[in-house]
């Protein structure tokens, strides 16, 4: 009786925890799905816990991303960056690296993905384009580029995440936009190689046509005529220095449709038996097996050696897929087409990928040790070894959170316009071709300087789960 009304209490405190929280963050994602951003803001305002809650960074991120699509960019960088120093603070917590081992990730503190660390660094910058403060601009590409030779550093494997064509395509255009067209060429150069070298293999990505036309305007510029006629004969394509005289440009961003969610999947484990301690879970299917050393105690080993399969968890990335398949602005009769240069959806699948061998050594020690704990618990009390085992059941699930309001990819375009107030229509095509939504946008155009319009198309379908 005591067992049974000791879990009872536990499974009642535990859901009415979380039924406040999850109700919130339902709310919150169903107002930003629809575009409702202040209804959005005020379903996390209301939680006033969020920021001692386990998943503050979340929200931070999502606060951030809220004020951004409302126009109060001073406001989203401010969380923004409160979000990057919790995040750094997580990275010199030892105590809560550690607890992930010995409970379910998800009672812990949420620590963001690599990839979605790197993207408050992408919202930053964007932030200080509409600001006006190029400069701000700049930093944040940079933090965000150390970010990733941090991961570099970590990752030394063919075929993975360690580098961003479209940050350092972002950095091209931010510099062009200040004036420096020496460091915009280095970047222009730096994100066309990594374009051609991983993003073509890893995501499907080429170089985006306007890239190479950056490139060769800032060679040409520069006066760089020996590696603008190397660009132009790799292009195919000539360089007309007069064509943008006199004209003022427009950049446009489109973020398309709304990132992976997370879910989870399983696989079993046999538990082989070894001597001195040794414990090994076997997936002959996947042809993996992990070994863990428990200590010289045959008690220990007996009782870990007596589980034969075990169901282990993980995470794993669902896509949302774009209701709109590419986009293209209309000024007068010209069109003009955005291209892909940032897949975020290929980038999170490919940065699980990539951490899936440590993600199951993680999840196989972490029940190594519950298991262990567990026996020895039902060596003292029985009752106790039971609710013990029980809680380890319960919370042995994967960490199926994420920061769900980042886009599916990103599009970009550059424009020549003459200097004067223009009106531009941005159209967002269908699969099938035809324009599904158009937006208009009033801008005024001053010769020799850069207009920037960033834009979310939130339409996405529901993820197959």
């Amino acid at each position: 009786m005591l067992k049974r009304f000791l879990v009872g209490i536990f499974v009642v405190f535990a859901l009415t925890a979380c039924r406040s929280f999850y109700q919130s963050q339902h709310d919150f994602h169903r107002y930003f799905r629809q575009g409702s951003f202040e209804l959005a803001q005020e379903s996390l305002e209301q939680d006033r816990r969020a920021e001692q809650r386990r998943t503050r960074l979340l929200f931070q991120l999502n606060m951030g991303v809220v004020h951004q699509n409302m126009g109060n960019y001073s406001q989203s960088n401010e969380y923004f960056e409160r979000a990057f120093i919790t995040s750094e603070d997580f990275r010199q917590n030892p105590v809560d690296i550690a607890a992930t081992l010995v409970a379910n990730p998800r009672l812990t503190e949420y620590r963001g993905e690599d990839f979605e660390l790197l993207m408050i660094h992408y919202y930053k910058a964007i932030n200080f384009i509409h600001l006006g403060d190029l400069d701000a601009a700049l930093v944040e590409c940079r933090r965000l580029n150390n970010r990733l030779n941090a991961i570099s550093d970590q990752n030394k494997r063919d075929n993975t995440y360690r580098r961003d064509a479209f940050i350092h395509n972002l950095m091209g255009i931010i510099y062009e936009a200040a004036g420096d067209h020496n460091n915009a060429f280095i970047a222009y150069r730096n994100a066309y190689n990594i374009y051609a070298e991983d993003f073509t293999s890893l995501f499907g990505l080429e170089p985006p046509l306007q890239l190479k036309r950056d490139l060769l305007r800032s060679a040409h510029r520069m006066r760089f005529f020996d590696q603008l006629e190397l660009y132009e004969n790799k292009f195919g394509m000539q360089h007309h220095p007069d064509e943008d005289k006199g004209n003022g440009e427009v950049v446009v961003f489109l973020k398309n449709g709304l990132g992976p969610v997370k879910a989870e999947w399983s696989i079993n484990f046999t538990v082989v038996r070894g001597a001195g301690g040794r414990v090994d879970f076997v997936n002959e299917q996947l042809g993996v097996s992990f070994p863990f050393f428990l200590g010289g105690s045959s008690g220990a080993t007996g009782d870990l050696g007596d589980l034969r399969v075990v169901r282990v968890a993980f995470p794993k990335f669902v896509e949302r897929k774009p209701v709109f398949h590419s986009a293209r602005i209309r000024n007068n009769s010209e069109l003009t087409y955005l291209e892909e240069a940032q897949d975020i959806n290929g980038i999170a699948f490919q940065s699980l990928e990539d951490r899936m061998l440590r993600e199951m050594g993680s999840a196989l020690l972490r029940l190594a040790i519950k298991q262990g704990s567990e026996q020895m618990v039902r060596r003292e009390n029985e009752n106790l070894g039971a609710i013990l085992g029980l809680f380890n059941a319960i919370t042995e699930r994967a960490d199926t959170r994420n920061w769900q309001t980042l886009p599916h990819n990103i599009h970009y375009t550059r424009m020549q316009l003459p200097p004067g107030n223009q009106n531009i229509n941005l159209e967002l095509v269908l699969p099938n071709g035809n324009v599904g939504k158009r937006l208009d946008f009033d801008l005024t155009v001053r010769s020799g300087r850069t207009t920037f319009i960033t834009y979310h198309a939130l339409d996405s379908h529901e993820p197959h789960l």
